[in-house]
């Protein structure tokens, strides 16, 4: 909270050379590989950083298999290539994971068709995951019992790869590492319009939690707003040649149906990729690419009951799924890029999954349409070049400003942690090994919570009971995660509100406690405005 009002005075009384309105992905790895080099960066969200589409994906990191389809040959080896960059930059966070397909007789294509497409894709990959594998019925049947094979024509196993962590977590890590490069970055500011004044950018901002407002003054403007950007280009009086259409994306929670870390996929009753995901004790399934015209979807009972009926087709499973038995919902949309009227005549589906950013030299504004989270290392590399054209000075020469510490820091934290027997400490409600879960949250700040565990045991406690988050890594949270209300912890700086009902949430134990580490005297209120009592 300190933080997040220290940020907002030098937001008021700095000029910047760039200023980032919005805090998802495109806007995470934007201020982040512009503060390496030494820019003087802003990045505001009228909500929580990470709290649109970031926080609504599939949890994966993949090179698109199914644009092979509509022969999109070029993003897909660009995806795979991403793909195989953040898997190497990431090894803890972003790590390979099989797709156990089955596809039904009277399919569009032949079993062995689509599978011969996942050798394709894995060179495209340039061999870097393992080999696919075809999957007779009966290999089905034995690997996956849970799988209903009794209209399956077979079907196969190739690799890609998924974040341990959710998505949302994954964004802020780049935004709390463009924190640590000195860019100045607050959630919960909304810009309203903003104009171009002389060689200043003055964007008006409103505070979405005192309702106060000012302005921001820059050099440039980046608009990373996602689904919204189109809006605020409007209301700003920008004109682009780009804009987007929405895709729907919807997933269910529920506890877990298979034992094995692997992605079950099947193609739906209405011909859309349909997943099984594993989520660490829970599963969540769900579709996505449903046309709709809001950037803010609900979940419908019509999406509930199509997920749900699909699933139980495919499945053997003890009793059906109901309503009853799912545990959270994911809704969201991907904005879609179409250029002008581009995108009218195509087939929905058809429709490129690639992003697009849009510069207007003289206005020194630039925005960035559509994108995926594999290719967020791309989308930061392509941001700096773009500013640099644009005249802003780079102070720092290139570094590599995104990836896990290095092997010494890794090194070192390994070693403290064995010394102190830091794994024996590990909650039964944890599937992981403490040390593992620390190091891949947190990298090298993890060494400062051994130092606080050691001071005092009771820091490696499980303080929301049922959760796996101990007492230090609230109070780390407290500190440096810019958590302004409960939501923002729950949801998306940790995944508790995903994997636990908000009834058991309310009944935690700890809860109190970990809300006064949070918000201090505010404790109360701030568990009123989560649970609405």
């Amino acid at each position: 909270m300190k933080l997040r009002q220290t940020n907002i005075e030098k937001l008021q009384s700095q000029v910047f050379d760039v200023l980032i309105l919005g805090g998802g992905i495109n806007g995470a790895v934007s201020s982040a590989s512009l503060a390496s080099r030494g820019v003087k960066v802003a990045l505001i969200d009228k909500g929580d950083f990470a709290s649109g589409t970031s926080q609504e994906s599939s949890n994966l990191a993949w090179g698109g298999i199914k644009y092979l389809e509509s022969l999109e040959f070029f993003l897909v080896r660009k995806l795979c290539k991403s793909r195989n960059h953040l898997m190497k930059s990431y090894p803890s966070a972003v790590q390979e994971i099989r797709f156990f397909t089955t596809i039904e007789k009277g399919f569009r294509f032949p079993v062995w068709f689509i599978w011969l497409g996942t050798w394709l894709y894995w060179v495209m990959g340039s061999f870097f995951t393992k080999t696919p594998r075809f999957l007779t019925q009966k290999k089905i049947n034995q690997e996956e019992s849970v799988i209903n094979t009794k209209n399956a024509a077979g079907g196969f196993e190739y690799s890609d790869a998924f974040l341990h962590d959710n998505d949302a977590r994954f964004v802020f890590n780049f935004i709390r590492n463009a924190l640590n490069y000195g860019c100045i970055a607050a959630n919960y500011l909304g810009a309203t319009n903003a104009k171009k004044e002389g060689n200043l950018w003055i964007t008006n901002v409103k505070d979405e939690i005192t309702g106060e407002t000012f302005a921001i003054k820059s050099k440039v403007l980046i608009n990373t707003c996602g689904p919204w950007a189109d809006d605020l280009n409007a209301k700003s009086e920008i004109k682009t040649a780009h804009h987007h259409v929405f895709s729907k994306g919807i997933h269910l929670i529920v506890n877990r149906i298979s034992p094995n870390q692997r992605v079950l996929a099947f193609f739906a009753d209405d011909g859309r990729l349909f997943f099984v995901l594993p989520m660490g004790s829970k599963t969540c399934i769900g579709t996505t690419d449903t046309k709709v015209d809001s950037p803010k979807p609900k979940v419908t009972e019509e999406d509930r009951q199509f997920v749900l009926s699909n699933i139980n087709k495919r499945l053997n499973l003890d009793k059906p799924l109901t309503n009853a038995d799912i545990i959270s919902e994911r809704c969201g949309v991907r904005p879609l890029v179409v250029k002008g009227n581009s995108g009218s005549n195509k087939d929905w589906v058809q429709l490129s999954r690639k992003h697009e950013v849009e510069v207007l030299s003289e206005k020194k504004h630039i925005s960035i349409f559509g994108g995926k989270l594999t290719d967020c290392l791309n989308v930061g590399e392509e941001i700096i070049d773009e500013v640099a054209k644009l005249g802003i000075e780079m102070p720092y020469p290139p570094m590599k400003w995104y990836g896990e510490p290095d092997a010494v820091v890794h090194k070192e934290f390994l070693h403290q942690a064995r010394l102190m027997d830091l794994d024996s400490l590990t909650s039964s409600a944890s599937l992981e090994p403490l040390t593992q879960r620390l190091w891949r949250r947190y990298g090298a700040n993890a060494i400062g919570m051994l130092e606080s565990i050691r001071e005092d045991k009771s820091q490696a406690e499980v303080l929301i009971h049922g959760t796996e988050y101990i007492r230090c890594e609230i109070h780390h949270a407290a500190r440096r995660e810019m958590v302004i209300k409960l939501e923002d912890f729950l949801r998306r700086r940790s995944k508790v509100a995903l994997v636990e009902k908000i009834e058991t949430i309310r009944k935690s134990p700890g809860l109190e406690e970990a809300c006064e580490i949070l918000f201090g005297k505010e404790a109360k209120a701030k568990i009123k405005e989560y649970f609405g009592s």
